[in-house]
């Protein structure tokens, strides 16, 4: 007697979905496109630490960049802003919602040029928010010219050399007060990847600028955030591990050449030095680093500074446990009279 065979039961993570249920639209933008690299991480991300796509709000501006939140959790909650203001509209949507998951996706011509002014503030708030920078140095959208966070010295394709020094976003959120800073390589899957787990384990604000190299306009020789290069150039500074709350953490490692840092909700982030004193806790020391990167002309990569011991945003401004957005309006909507009362008290 014949038998027919049985497919296995889809994968599912621990709160019962499969990862298409955390992919969206097909991608319009170019083939090879570091961002849509950053997008399947972003993806693998969260359908690991099974957070449901109805639980995260999806920011970004203008540029290729933001387009990609179209292309992943087509079942979360989004917002394009116009160019450069996507923090003060996440800023907001946080402040209605504090339980919701904000994720932000800008570039580096929407966060260092047109929105840098918002960028500041956002960083000096710490807003718990992931506020992702998918980082090519130039503008693709409008062919290609070199953006604040372009190097001097970088070549474009025409032959143009850069003749300004750039903004280093990293080194100014840590300056300016983000807890959670980070650079990575849209080509190196397995960091980004952890990365971004540990960004979700973290409450404050999270700035994780991804050298996403732009295959069309800056892929070639001369760029400094060409995949060649980058892969040439890079200095990891730690191996990094990232151990769930809803995980066993039981990983042993080697005392003296390791950090372990608990996150918010319990989490367990390990970074294996690769720099014997590097310490990503130091505020000072990850300036100092970052500097000497770009004397050095690295890449510097990995957690660049961590700080899980700052009140957030929420926190500061003693913000209801009950979010704004659930509250009635009897309660939210002031009354006429006490309108009035405002009113009479200003004469």
């Amino acid at each position: 007697m014949a038998t027919t065979a049985t497919s296995p039961p889809p994968k599912t993570n621990r709160i019962g979905l499969q990862v298409l249920d955390y992919r969206g639209g097909k991608t319009t933008l170019c083939a090879g496109c570091g961002h849509n690299a950053i997008s399947e991480r972003i993806i693998d991300a969260f359908y690991e630490m099974g957070i449901a796509p109805e639980r995260v709000i999806k920011m970004s501006g203008i540029g290729c960049s933001s387009k990609s939140p179209a292309y992943f959790m087509s079942r979360s909650h989004s917002f394009n802003s116009v160019h450069g203001r996507m923090p003060s509209v996440a800023t907001g949507a946080v402040l209605a919602n504090s339980k919701i998951i904000a994720l932000g996706v800008s570039g580096d011509g929407d966060t260092a040029s047109i929105g840098i002014g918002q960028f500041v503030h956002l960083m000096r708030r710490n807003l718990p928010i992931i506020y992702i920078i998918e980082d090519n140095g130039v503008y693709g959208l409008t062919k290609g010219q070199f953006s604040a966070t372009a190097d001097l010295g970088s070549k474009l394709k025409t032959g143009v050399i850069n003749d300004l020094p750039p903004i280093d976003t990293c080194a100014l959120a840590i300056m300016l007060g983000a807890t959670f800073v980070g650079r990575s390589f849209s080509g190196d899957k397995k960091q980004l990847h952890t990365i971004l787990k540990a960004a979700l384990a973290h409450r404050g604000t999270v700035l994780l600028d991804v050298i996403s190299p732009c295959t069309t306009f800056n892929d070639h020789e001369g760029s400094t955030k060409s995949y060649k290069f980058v892969k040439d150039h890079e200095e990891p500074l730690h191996d990094l591990n990232f151990v769930p709350h809803f995980n066993e953490i039981d990983i042993e490692y080697d005392e003296g050449s390791s950090i372990n840092v608990t996150m918010h909700d319990g989490s367990s982030l390990r970074l294996r030095k690769l720099e014997h004193d590097y310490d990503p806790t130091n505020k000072v020391g990850a300036i100092k680093r970052v500097m000497e990167s770009h004397e050095a002309e690295e890449v510097l990569t990995g957690v660049l500074y961590l700080n899980t011991t700052a009140p957030n945003f929420i926190d500061m401004i003693n913000m209801t446990d009950q979010t704004l957005a659930t509250l009635p309006e009897t309660v939210t909507r002031p009354s006429r009279e006490v309108l009035e009362e405002c009113m009479e008290a200003l004469r």
